[in-house]
């Protein structure tokens, strides 16, 4: 097994950090990673902020509601980005209308979405942790003011990097059969019986770990989040990405 299998399937979220510095060098290489990911269309519909404003750090630590936002040295915001082409096609006398369609909104996600396991790739292929952070869009509108967001861009998720200050048992993954298929769709029958095993193993991940011992199964953890409540900006969040002319038809 080489170095990148092992570290891809030695993987886990880094919640804690030491507080030391990320070297500079370190950082070019993280988003020159990124920059080489695949693009459809070589449209390379991203940006990546760095935010080391410490005020906007604990901004974004509480619309996230985790601490562990502004302690990490190395704070990334993906940005779903047409923003950039539609300057460059309207400098060319183009009309843009079509970057605010779903297909180029897919293609402007994927981008960040290969763009960002880049660069956690990258991270911790240099001794570094990182996490990824959904927890921005609890309220996607506050993020676009407070990042300054033109029209034709959202925010994607954030990543936030360090050196770890923990290290957390490898936290068991679906069986393969319930994921990879050939030549068609496979669904499950009878998915409680299917991932008995696997809703054990879960428990036990839960009951052995270091912290945060909560006892809980995969399929009552997906019971439960389906059946809760959104909030309001969730819900919304159809309105704010028209809102930034994005998702239009």
């Amino acid at each position: 097994m080489n170095d990148t299998i092992h570290n891809l399937l030695n993987h886990r979220s880094i919640r804690s950090f030491t507080g030391q510095k990320i070297p500079s060098d370190y950082i070019d290489l993280m988003v020159r990673a990124a920059q080489h990911a695949s693009t459809s269309n070589f449209f390379q519909q991203y940006s990546i902020i760095r935010v080391t404003d410490p005020a906007k750090k604990r901004a974004l630590a509480r619309i996230g509601n985790q601490h562990y936002i502004a302690e990490a040295d190395g704070l990334f915001v993906f940005i779903i980005d047409m923003h950039r082409n539609a300057v460059i096609a309207e400098a060319k006398g183009q009309k843009t209308d079509v970057l605010g369609s779903t297909d180029f909104f897919f293609r402007a996600f994927s981008d960040t979405v290969v763009a960002a396991q880049n660069l956690v790739t990258a991270a911790e292929s240099l001794g570094l942790g990182a996490v990824y952070l959904g927890s921005i869009l609890n309220d996607p509108r506050s993020v676009i003011d407070l990042l300054k967001l033109p029209k034709l861009t959202f925010p994607a998720f954030g990543v936030a990097t360090g050196y770890p200050n923990q290290s957390p048992q490898l936290k068991p993954r679906l069986p393969e059969e319930a994921v990879y298929f050939e030549n068609e769709y496979h669904s499950m029958t009878k998915p409680l019986d299917a991932l008995k095993d696997y809703d054990h193993e879960v428990n036990q991940y839960y009951d052995l770990r270091d912290a945060n011992r909560r006892v809980d199964t995969f399929t009552n953890q997906i019971a439960k989040a389906v059946s809760g409540t959104q909030s309001e900006s969730k819900k919304n969040m159809l309105e704010t990405l028209k809102a930034q002319g994005l998702i239009r038809y």
